[in-house]
């Protein structure tokens, strides 16, 4: 569902931003995990426990996504019903 991806220019998106505490929690903390996960991708080498790090943080911000679009997917207008009742 394209209205659902983490588009900054989406209104709903923007809404939620400013009014769902979770979900802004939520995404300041995808963005978190983005940065370091830029962070250790700059590096020119990784150790093994980077390696691992980067691995778990890439995981823990897939599930944040995918949170975060579950958010989205509920409260868009354009979702269908059984969308918005999960």
């Amino acid at each position: 569902m394209a209205g659902a991806q983490l588009s900054p220019d989406d209104p709903v998106r923007a809404v939620l931003l400013e009014n769902h505490h979770e979900f802004r929690q939520l995404v300041s903390e995808h963005h978190q995990l983005d940065e370091r996960i830029h962070q250790l991708s700059s590096l020119a080498y990784l150790t093994d426990q980077q390696q691992f790090e980067e691995v778990s943080l890439k995981k823990k911000k897939l599930a944040l996504k995918d949170r975060i679009q579950s958010i989205l997917r509920a409260h868009h207008p354009e979702s269908p019903p059984q969308a918005r009742a999960q």
